[in-house]
């Protein structure tokens, strides 16, 4: 016993967490019970256990056996009875599928030889630890970086005068002299003078690879995807082209310049020639024609002249400074906007620049599409996984060569992507360019190998279902473009980068490689084309492919053959409907006759064409209906040869209608085509 009188009891003196003691809470518990035991001996009994397992399962639930998974499933599904049950067990996997595992990753790169590719951190941790000193780094660099890249500009403006023509004006790589079809209006008047002029020119780089990428009617030839250059040197003359071609493609055919640097030179018009000759010359295949045409061109020989086009210059001073911002730089946000505005600036002034003729009008033009592309570009970085992708990232060397590395490759896709045989996404384009639909083919197998890989990594992150909401809100968006009445969808380089950007937003080493093209793809569809809009017309997308209208039906011609002079007659069909006013005939793809049907004065029902005494080439002649001025498809080329015979048009249209814009220079208007 103890010494209070308790028997077989210690005190024993307990604390909470607080340190206070707590045995005489304990007590108090203990006198607490005995007393509750006391009451509860005086109360009436409880009741009865009960013995009825079915009733107790019935009354407590978690007693219940568990319910069989295909009940559970038919209870989730009783609004879609209708779905079979196969297919929506099928469901059901791929949604737990696509939740990921339990125990979701985050990739992270971690770099291959740390210390190699660490080192520019610690260099520049080690002589600029404040941040301070970094700002000011980062300033001067890219101050450098500027005034570098507007040096090496400024030496593709300067050109040396040619005496008795004055300073070179810069034409782009699509200026002629002459518009398609009836674009000079009747006889060619609103293109002359045909002989007499000339200028002194300056070509950009790289000329040999516009081309036209629609049938262009040359006599009863069709020109595409080629070079429009008709004529050349003989074996016994000068280099003579037709009106129509392309100045600077002819210019590298003739060797007044050269395809790499451009270069510059004097072009006369001739006037009336004759039998142009097809020859390859510096790797331009050049148009034959063996009839007359009112304008041509040459150029003079031994033309002193010092210009050049500065891109590949230009293009090695900021790979050099891209690649070493790269390199030093850990910040996403400061890589990522330098890096974008760089190759930005590169592209639109050096290496793919659009139709100009004063670099402050590129300039003006650049500058334009450039603030809205900024906008976009923090759209990118914030919320389409560019910040993603970049925080975090300390693998310098795999970051400059396969994030910005990839970049260069889309931005320069005029050169990089230039192999593959697609033009444009136009079924039209495909229907006609030889290759286009293989290439087409191969692209989409390998854009879904690389949708498959990237389907498995956001899965491994939990992220699957998020993204695929995304994309179920871009397939519906396009969808309803499609369907809109009156308007067609084009995919532009930008819309095809800003599609496909979310599926990079994880920082694996192909989503770093994809990421970079993409981006790139995004800078030179702004800087080349601007802000084309998604949806267009299909006259806008047409340009000056074939429309589909109706073709004049021509009935046999009258045929008068004579010693001096021997004529044609042509006569036609009603037209297929009132909007038509008029008709056009092209001679040797020049209007020479326009007649409207209501028109009291001047109205014939009938076209006569004069052929003089000794000439003896082929003529060809096509006819479009009109409304107002504007000519509708021209069919093919028939032919009255040398010998008085004609020789009928092949069925379909041959549309050669002009579509581009007008650039003013020296007092002569050129036209460009895009």
């Amino acid at each position: 016993m103890g010494e209070d009188g308790t028997e077989g009891h210690s005190k024993v003196h307990v604390r909470d967490v607080e340190g206070q003691d707590i045995s005489s809470a304990s007590a108090s518990t203990s006198s607490s019970a005995t007393s509750t035991a006391a009451m509860a001996s005086r109360a009436e009994p409880l009741d009865p256990p009960i013995e009825d397992t079915a009733v107790a399962d019935e009354l407590d639930p978690d007693n219940r056996p568990p319910t069989p998974r295909f009940i559970q499933d038919e209870r989730s599904w009783k609004r879609w009875k209708c779905v079979p049950y196969p297919v929506r067990r099928l469901s059901i996997g791929v949604y737990r599928w696509s939740r990921g595992p339990a125990s979701p990753v985050r990739f992270k790169i971690e770099p291959l030889l740390p210390r190699v590719q660490h080192a520019p951190i610690l260099l520049l941790d080690k002589f600029l630890p404040k941040h301070s000193h970094r700002l000011g780094l980062v300033f001067v660099y890219l101050s450098i970086w500027i005034i570098t890249f507007a040096l090496v500009l400024r030496q593709s403006q300067v050109s040396s005068e040619i005496e008795g023509w004055g300073t070179p004006v810069q034409i782009g790589c699509g200026n002629t002299y002459w518009s398609s079809g009836n674009g000079c209006g009747l006889d060619g008047n609103d293109c002359r003078p045909f002989s007499g002029g000339g200028f002194a020119f300056k070509c950009p780089a790289s000329c040999s690879t516009y081309k036209v990428l629609n049938p262009h009617a040359v006599g009863n030839q069709e020109v595409i995807y080629q070079s429009l250059v008709i004529g050349g040197p003989s074996d016994n003359s000068n280099a003579v082209y037709r009106g129509d071609s392309f100045i600077c493609g002819a210019a590298i055919h003739a060797g007044v310049i050269t395809d790499t640097e451009g270069g510059c030179g004097v072009v006369r018009l001739i006037g009336l020639q004759s039998d142009f000759n097809s020859s390859t010359r510096n790797g331009i295949l050049s148009v034959g024609f063996d009839s007359y045409f009112p304008l041509s061109f040459a150029f003079d020989s031994g033309v002193q002249c010092v210009s050049r086009d500065t891109r590949w210059p230009l293009l090695t001073v900021s790979v050099v400074f891209s690649t070493v911002l790269s390199l030093f730089t850990t910040s996403p946000s400061l890589f990522f906007f330098s890096i974008f505005t760089g190759l930005y600036w590169t592209v639109g002034l050096a290496t793919d620049p659009p139709g100009y003729s004063t670099i402050a009008g590129l300039f003006s033009r650049e500058l334009g599409n450039y603030l809205p592309a900024m906008s976009a570009a923090w759209v990118m970085y914030d919320k389409m996984g560019v910040r993603r992708q970049l925080k975090g990232l300390t693998a310098q060397i795999e970051k400059s060569v396969l994030w910005l590395g990839g970049c260069w490759v889309g931005a320069l896709t005029n050169y990089t992507l230039d192999f593959i045989p697609i033009q444009r996404l136009t079924p039209h384009d495909l229907d006609q360019q030889p290759g286009a639909r293989a290439a087409l083919a191969i692209i989409i197998i390998v854009l879904i190998v690389i949708a498959v890989s990237q389907v498995w990594f956001f899965r491994q992150e939990g992220r699957l279902l998020r993204i695929l909401k995304l994309y179920g809100l871009f397939v519906a968006g396009i969808i309803i473009c499609v369907v809109l009445p009156g308007l067609r969808l084009r995919i532009h380089h930008y819309i095809l980068a800003l599609l496909l950007l979310p599926g990079t937003s994880m920082q694996t080493r192909p989503s770093l490689l994809y990421q970079g093209i993409l981006i790139g793809l995004f800078i030179n569809g702004i800087a080349r084309w601007g802000w084309d809009p998604v949806l267009q017309t299909s006259a806008a997308l047409q340009g000056d492919a074939q429309a589909g209208s109706p073709l004049p039906s021509i009935l046999a011609p009258v045929i008068s053959l004579g010693q001096n002079l021997s004529t044609i007659t042509f006569r036609w069909g009603k037209t297929p409907g009132p909007e038509f006013d008029g008709i056009s005939v092209l001679v040797n793809d020049v209007e020479r006759f326009r007649t409207y049907f209501d028109d009291v004065f001047g109205t014939s029902p009938n076209f006569t064409w004069t052929r003089e005494a000794g000439v003896v080439d082929n003529e060809y002649f096509r006819f479009a209906w009109m409304q107002g001025s504007s000519s509708e498809d021209y069919t093919k080329a028939g032919t009255w040869n040398e010998k008085g015979e004609w020789i009928d048009m092949a069925p379909g249209p041959s549309k050669i209608k002009a579509r581009g814009m007008e650039w003013e220079g020296e007092g002569r208007s050129f036209l460009y085509g895009r």
